[in-house]
């Protein structure tokens, strides 16, 4: 049942991407063979004032990257293990390895100064402190309760529990700083 559900996801995968307006994130610009576990877009903040670690403060309408993981991407890729540790490990380093290809689009990016930071919304936060992520709890209730049934399908798919999505934050600095590489320039 699993399988059949991520080959129609495989499918509608690409119409939602168009839909909602999403770009690949690859490490040639080029490539889709390339394409990072991010798919991006712009998008302007619509939650409460928060302030990072490194005095960024991200208010109403400032402008962020909003990141989505590849989710057809990374189950099809795990469909042979149901081991969680593995798969944990599997999304943390491919997550690790795009986020200096992500520094890269950002840096090259066409509102590159406007840019703050960003976000994404994920139930799957352990060790993103590591990355350089904050996380911050979803205070409204009625979008955290929506976005946990929105991707309830995906932890149906992919055999995990489901809990309670957050907001992860990076601001552009923290990003650069970790991240960037002249390589890239």
């Amino acid at each position: 049942m699993r399988n059949y559900l991520l080959d129609i996801w495989n499918i509608i995968d690409p119409i939602y991407c168009t839909c909602s307006r999403l770009h690949n994130v690859s490490e040639n610009n080029q490539s889709n063979s390339n394409n990072t576990l991010f798919r991006v877009r712009l998008t302007n903040y619509q939650g409460y004032d928060v302030v990072l670690q490194d005095g960024t403060i991200i208010r109403k309408h400032d402008l962020l990257i909003k990141i989505h993981l590849h989710n057809v991407k990374i189950l099809n890729k795990m469909r042979q293990t149901d081991n969680q540790f593995k798969k944990a490990i599997y999304i943390y380093h491919e997550i690790k390895r795009a986020l200096p290809v992500l520094a890269n689009y950002i840096s090259f990016h066409e509102k590159s100064n406007e840019i703050k930071g960003i976000i994404g919304i994920t139930s799957l936060s352990k060790g993103a402190n590591k990355l350089g992520f904050e996380v911050f709890d979803i205070k409204n209730n009625y979008y955290r309760t929506y976005k946990k049934y929105a991707i309830s399908p995906m932890h149906f798919i992919a055999n995990t529990s489901i809990k309670d999505p957050v907001y992860l934050l990076m601001s552009k600095k923290n990003l650069m700083n970790n991240y960037h590489s002249t390589r890239w320039s």
